[in-house]
């Protein structure tokens, strides 16, 4: 036997309504109302409780200027008993609201999308004829009717439909009318080539239904994406072939008054043509960027062609289809595949011809579109090789694209084959007179972000100190402490040159900022100022000891005292100051020494800290005092032995010309260094002979019996110093740059005539660092 257990419950459910509000776009009110169902339990408690949100819509079609809204209010209460009676002063506002609310055709979107550049022109589509009837929705079925006769029938019905489907309110009613949707449909796919009007007239109703998203759908089930898509094709062939008959008739007509009337003729219908096909074009494609808000879509028309299409239009002269052509480009543009078939067909060159332009909202969509394209090196290459430099540079004087035209020159000048060619354009002095304007005004990213990478050309350096360039500049940043533009006067100082020397009056400025109080981003830029200043007659001892830097130069090589970038700086100045005698002595007192040994070793893995710290030492054994130091109290050659063969060429190069200093000036470890030399190039020889024995049918390459005597091969392998170790250090002051400021990674020295100069860093070159964006 089996007990069975019965539970009486009831339910229970309770409506209420929370708010009124009015359709964005339709005639009609919005109630949102809030379900709350319980289930008691037997004895009348609530066992299990729910609530639920949901909206009414209430269409009140029928009102119109001069409808009673009072009466209409209580009707709306009377049917919808989510209403209470209290709020019946409410529903009257709102219907007063809507009542003299002013709504354009095809404007009007039921679902938020992305607000459009462009909406297609009032289009005349009913051109040689006169429709004197006003269309009605009751009468659908009889212009339906007219689509199965001729084609000037077919014009005719087609173009009522329009007029309804123009008005927002009517396309629902037009959506479940499946016959006159399905006949337009048919009449598109089977006469759109008959009639370039008729063709325009049904894409035009089809795109008022595109312009709501919720009826993408009855776009796309008959396929009108797909025909427009044909038609934009044909047209565009069939404009090919206009161009060329006109062409040939303007090639062959002589100088006669009946053919030269002809020509005229001619030129007049194509034109007529043109317009007609432009506006076919332009209904066509506006239809097809509505549809491409989904990305689906968006793909199957890229697997059409729909890139190629788009920029064979832009060799045309209407500004309203360019307009919407440059839109639809710039909405592709965001997708990496897009913009590559973008490169393939010459959009670049095609889009040059458009700035400037009188047209304000063209110039500027065509600006946006070519910021998109500038991600691509490639394709600001081709910017600046079809004349686009210049030009943006004048834009640079227009507040409304300024800061289009601003990215776009940013993104061109972060390639350096490139910053040398602003020099021929009036880029420079336009950004000093708005760094000249701004005051104490915060510097907008763009402009301080295109200052910062010209002025890592010297040209352009030198012409931002032109006048008081450099004055204002300085003035500006000390004041403000402003790091980006600090940042901008280092990359000036970089440059050998007149521009160096200009930096004198400026040293006790920069000097004053390095202490422990100031911000660290702050100090690194000033300091990166500094030690670019390889000035021969800056007296840096007295800089050091005025202003106390010594012992901050000290503290900062402690591995992790500061971010790396900040000990890197250090490190690079202290090479900067080791240039001068008494300063390298009493930097060597302080201890500076064993503190770098202890950064190299923590800091071995990084061959910019690793090549500058050799270079310290490679500028201290210039000097008696501290070569003395290195050499005698310090495993500095120790360590530089093991560096000198290094992989990285740059390290093995200044360790070379180091020991090699040293080797003149200390037998013992002259004898250490030739025999490390010794025993690496014999192997090297070694593995040579023996991948020689591999293939006996070659000969070897050299005669061993004729050259066990030439030890400079093994202990002069660099090509710089001679073998038996005789040198002065007044040789490598002797060395000099060959190319003015051109330095290559594997250039050691970057001299000037008075002093030997550091490696080249690769401050501004790093790998691991992204390319300076700050806006969005």
């Amino acid at each position: 036997s089996r007990s069975i257990l019965v539970c009486l419950c009831s339910f229970k459910a309770r409506v209420t309504a929370n708010s009124l509000d009015v359709h964005p776009t339709e005639k009609a009110l919005v109630v949102h109302y809030e379900v709350e169902a319980s289930i008691l339990g037997e004895g009348g408690g609530q066992m299990l409780g729910e609530r639920k949100e949901g909206q009414k819509i209430i269409r009140v079609k029928s009102l119109s200027p001069s409808t009673d809204v009072g009466a209409l209010a209580k009707k709306v209460l009377e049917e919808c008993k989510l209403i209470p009676s209290s709020r019946l002063p409410q529903v009257e506002q709102l219907l007063y609201y809507l009542q003299t609310r002013k709504t354009s055709p095809v404007e009007g979107k039921v679902e938020k999308k992305e607000k459009k550049t462009v909406k297609p022109r009032e289009l005349t589509p009913f051109e040689g004829m006169e429709l004197n009837e006003e269309a009605s929705i009751t009468k659908v079925d009889e212009y339906v009717e007219l689509l199965y006769e001729g084609i000037p029938e077919k014009i005719r019905g087609s173009a009522l439909i329009l007029q309804l489907a123009r008005n927002p309110d009517n396309l629902e009613d037009l959506l479940h009318n499946e016959a006159a949707l399905g006949a337009l449909a048919r009449v598109l796919r089977e006469d759109w080539k008959q009639s370039v009007e008729l063709a325009t007239i049904i894409i035009y109703i089809f795109f008022c239904f595109s312009s709501f998203s919720q009826f993408h759908g009855v776009v796309s089930h008959y396929k009108i994406g797909a025909l427009c898509m044909s038609v934009v094709e044909h047209e565009l062939k069939r404009h090919d072939v206009w161009r060329e008959e006109l062409r040939k008739k303007n090639k062959s007509a002589p100088e006669n008054g009946s053919l030269r009337r002809d020509q005229d003729k001619a030129q007049r219908k194509y034109q007529g043509l043109l317009a007609k096909q432009e506006q076919l074009l332009r209904v066509s494609l506006y239809l097809l960027l509505n549809l491409a808000e989904d990305t689906r879509t968006e793909l199957k028309m890229r697997n059409k062609n729909i890139v190629g299409l788009l920029v064979k239009v832009l060799e045309r002269d209407d500004e309203e289809l360019l307009v919407l052509v440059v839109s639809f480009l710039k909405k592709l543009s965001i997708f990496l595949e897009n913009k590559n078939d973008m490169a393939e067909v010459d959009t670049v060159e095609r889009l040059a011809r458009l700035i400037p332009c009188e047209h304000e909202d063209l110039l500027n969509l065509t600006l946006r579109l070519l910021l998109n394209l500038s991600f691509d090196s490639g394709l600001r290459a081709k910017m600046v090789e079809v004349g686009l430099l210049p030009k943006l540079t004048a834009l640079l004087g227009d507040e409304s694209n300024r800061q289009v035209a601003m990215r776009i020159l940013y993104h061109i000048s972060i390639d350096d084959r490139f910053k040398g060619m602003f020099v021929y354009t009036d880029c420079i002095p336009q950004l000093m007179q708005m760094l000249y304007e701004h005051g104490e005004d915060e510097i907008e990213a763009e402009l301080i972000s295109v200052c910062i990478n010209l002025a890592a050309n010297k040209r352009n350096a030198q012409l931002m100190c032109e006048g008081n360039g450099l004055k204002m500049l300085m003035k500006r940043a000390l004041k403000m402490k402003d790091c980006l533009l600090m940042k901008m006067i280092r990359n000036i100082s970089q440059h050998d040159g007149p521009t160096k020397s200009l930096f004198i009056d400026y040293v006790g400025d920069l000097a004053a900022e390095i202490r422990s109080e100031e911000e660290e981003e702050w100090v690194l830029e000033c300091l990166g100022t500094l030690a670019n200043l390889t000035i021969p007659d800056l007296d840096w001892e007295l800089v050091l000891k005025e202003y106390n830097l010594v012992p901050y130069l000290k503290d900062r090589l402690k591995p992790g005292s500061a971010e790396d970038d900040l000990i890197l700086e250090v490190v690079i100045m202290i090479g900067t100051v080791s240039m001068d005698d008494a300063c390298a002595a009493m930097l060597a007192k302080s201890g500076i020494i064993p503190a770098l040994i202890e950064l190299l070793n923590a800091q071995q893995e990084d061959d910019e800290f690793v090549c500058q710290i050799v270079y310290v030492f490679y500028q201290m054994v210039f000097h008696q005092a501290t070569r003395d130091v290195i050499i005698k109290d310090t495993q500095a050659p120790a360590y530089l032995i093991d560096l000198m063969h290094d992989k990285n060429a740059e390290i093995r190069k200044v360790c070379d010309n180091t020991l090699d200093i040293i080797a003149e000036y200390d037998e013992e470890w002259g004898r250490k260094i030739q025999s490390e030399k010794f025993r690496f190039h014999n192997n090297q020889w070694l593995e040579m002979v023996e991948s020689r024995q591999a293939d006996e049918s070659e000969p070897y390459l050299y005669d061993n019996d004729n050259d066990n005597d030439r030890t400079d091969l093994f202990y002069s392998a660099d090509g710089i110093t001679p073998g038996d170790g005789s040198v002065s250090p007044d040789f490598f002051s002797d060395l000099q740059a060959q190319n003015g400021d051109l330095h290559h990674p594997g250039d050691v020295f970057d001299q000037t005539t008075a002093s030997p100069g550091r490696p080249v860093t690769a401050y501004g070159f790093r790998p691991d660092e992204q390319p300076f964006y700050q806006y969005s």
